[in-house]
């Protein structure tokens, strides 16, 4: 028995050792941004640090816990000069972590105030194969979308710098939102995708339908006042905030009809409900016909 231990045993202990020295290494809090609905934004930087899209980190906070790890979805793209995370105030660790970075406290924070923060990864995810393909389908429900805030950022990045080279050419976002306190952050994103697309006269390289999965009464009735308004009243976007759940089966006949014989990526980060759902309908919505259209599924679950 001890030929089949000691071998993975060995492996585990090298790779122990190894996240214990890139978690020794140095990271830097270059900015903390405080974004509504108690989200913290933190852009940091770190000696050798390479990112690609849609990966993730684990993040020690020391002056929180000193053994506590984390996981948080990088949000920021391999183009810009510091990655970043976004994390929701839910818990203790997460409390804890908005305080040590001085965010409960009304004045300016001084950089050598933040607390230390250790960092182990980056990991690959599914996110990091849109690139492959000349059509996506992008599915994000709830916090599930940090991943594609990566993936739309670089995109935007190596449309602006080398458009002729980007296999990239249609991208369909669907993000599907239990409440309206989780549009915030990312909705500036989008507005901002939006205005630059529209400048460059390619409003179409990006679709995307923002689905409100739950309301109440009083906010039904203002959404219905405000509809006829150029612009959404939760988002901000041209594109107006759908109510309920997509009609995935035609949406994938749709996008079907658009582009025959492609490959389309479908790519989520949701729960294990909407994973089968879009798996069944990929699967179906695939022709036997090796020119036809195929569609490919990928997920990461949190």
């Amino acid at each position: 028995t001890w030929k089949w231990v000691v071998g993975p045993m060995f492996l585990y202990l090298c790779e122990r050792l190894v996240r214990f020295w890139r978690s020794q290494q140095k990271v830097v809090i270059t900015k903390v941004v405080i974004h509504p609905f108690k989200t913290i934004e933190l852009q940091m930087m770190k000696k050798g640090f390479k990112m690609e899209v849609g990966q993730y980190i684990f993040v020690k906070c020391p002056a929180v816990s000193k053994l506590e790890w984390h996981p948080f979805t990088l949000t920021s793209a391999p183009e810009e000069d510091y990655f970043s995370i976004h994390v929701r105030i839910v818990g203790d660790w997460t409390e804890g972590l908005f305080n040590a970075c001085g965010c409960d406290k009304q004045e300016f924070q001084e950089a050598w105030k933040l607390p230390k923060i250790a960092v182990d990864g980056p990991f690959g995810t599914a996110s990091e194969d849109v690139f492959s393909y000349e059509t996506v389908m992008l599915v994000g429900a709830g916090i599930g979308v940090t991943p594609f805030a990566s993936v739309l950022k670089s995109v935007w990045y190596k449309y602006c710098h080398d458009a002729t080279n980007l296999k990239l050419k249609k991208i369909y976002f669907y993000w599907l939102c239990r409440d309206t306190h989780a549009f915030e952050w990312f909705a500036d994103l989008l507005q901002s995708l939006e205005a630059q697309m529209q400048e460059r006269n390619n409003a179409e390289f990006l679709s995307y339908n923002i689905y409100l999965t739950g309301w109440d009464e009083s906010q039904a009735t203002h959404f219905v006042v405000h509809h006829e308004e150029e612009k959404d009243v939760i988002t901000g976007l041209k594109q107006k905030t759908l109510y309920g759940r997509p009609n995935w089966e035609n949406e994938f006949k749709t996008i079907a009809g658009k582009h025959p014989g492609s490959r389309i990526g479908v790519f989520l980060c949701g729960p294990e409900g909407l994973a089968d759902t879009l798996n069944k309908q990929s699967i179906s919505n695939s022709e036997a016909d090796p020119r036809g259209v195929h569609f490919i599924f990928n997920k990461e679950n949190f």
